[in-house]
């Protein structure tokens, strides 16, 4: 009997207690790990080590270990839409994993893509075993993802395969064009609001759709549930983006004003740049020099950001978008509990600390 086979379900019944969000998310994380372990033992033996440090689950010397394994929101957005519409977490289980795998994939190839040293307050995979084996790894991990749903066989089995495909595919496009705004200092903020959306919204939107469809819905109400989970997820971006800037290093494991540092074009640097203030202009021709920024410099930027305007920008943004979110979850007529679930989720993630 696998892992999935073996699930738990959580107490979802119509009568039943809406629980906080680090509570869901606890659950989720119990529920999929085990599954998630299962699906790993599936990999090359070289990739599987990668994995399984990226993962927390043992150190740079394939020993076990207990590390921050990241917080399972994905997971957590499958199991809680599948129970919504009237399914179950079990049927929705494969699909959780598989999103878990693709998030974790990107993450890989971001850390290269990106330089950074530090990811869940530990080395990335990356710096541990080279640029090439980690981006190896991610690759494995997105094969995995696509199996691991094929797996399930289901009536819908085919079509969750394309919706994860489709979200993967405007990943990737978000993340081609993160990176070309490295090389230009035009980027507009509708453009860097569609990257995000792309980056980020995508994938999020795509679980709630997936545990939607494998619950059963039809499709009026998974495309609520997507709507719902892209929005979610350009709030936790813009949260993300600002967490980037003045984020507490102790909960969020990056350097303070990282983004900032590496010159980020980021949803409030961009808001901030294209502003028309005068500390905008300030703040663009700052960026505009080469070489690493000291201290004093990234705190000067981070400084000028706020003066322009960006992070208000941001934060009104992140209402109007939840305000969003609920009345996609209005349309889509869902159980109670898990409707309410799923509005803790999207609080947390507009207003997360790390």
């Amino acid at each position: 009997m696998t892992a999935i086979d073996s699930a738990t379900e959580p107490a979802a019944g119509p009568d039943a207690t809406a629980r906080t969000a680090p509570e869901i998310l606890t659950d989720a994380r119990d529920l999929v790990e085990p599954a998630l372990r299962e699906a790993a033992t599936g990999l090359p033996d070289p990739m599987h080590r990668i994995a399984g440090y990226h993962f927390g689950w043992c150190d740079a010397e394939g020993r076990p270990a207990s590390g921050d394994g990241g917080k399972a929101l994905r997971p957590a957005l499958v199991l809680l839409a599948a129970e919504a519409v009237g399914g179950t977490a079990r049927a929705a289980l494969p699909a959780a994993v598989a999103v878990e795998l693709v998030h974790n994939f990107s993450l890989l190839h971001d850390d290269v893509m990106d330089g950074d040293t530090t990811r869940r307050h530990r080395p990335t995979a990356w710096s541990v075993f080279g640029p090439s084996p980690a981006v190896l790894a991610g690759d494995a991990l997105l094969t995995l993802a696509f199996e691991v749903l094929a797996s399930d066989g289901g009536p819908r089995a085919a079509e969750a395969g394309r919706m994860l495909g489709a979200a993967v595919q405007a990943l990737v496009g978000g993340q081609a064009a993160d990176l070309s705004f490295e090389r230009r200092n035009d980027v507009g903020l509708d453009e860097c609001t569609a990257m995000a959306c792309g980056k980020t919204g995508a994938l999020l939107g795509c679980c709630t759709a997936l545990g939607a469809l494998l619950g059963g819905a039809e499709r009026a109400r998974v495309d609520a549930l997507l709507d719902f989970g892209a929005d979610m997820g350009l709030a936790f971006q813009i949260a993300d983006d600002l967490l980037g800037i003045w984020g507490d290093p102790a909960a969020t494991g990056k350097p303070v004003h990282s983004d900032l540092r590496s010159r980020k074009k980021s949803l409030p640097v961009v808001a901030a740049l294209t502003s028309g203030t005068d500390a905008g202009e300030r703040l663009g021709a700052l960026l505009a020099g080469e070489g690493p920024m000291t201290d004093a410099t990234a705190a000067r930027a981070a400084d000028l950001v706020e003066a322009a305007g960006g992070r208000a920008w941001c934060e009104a943004r992140a209402a109007e978008l939840l305000n969003r979110s609920s009345a996609a979850l209005d349309a889509a007529a869902l159980r109670e509990a898990p409707r309410r679930e799923l509005t803790a989720l999207a609080r947390l993630a507009a207003h997360r600390d790390g």
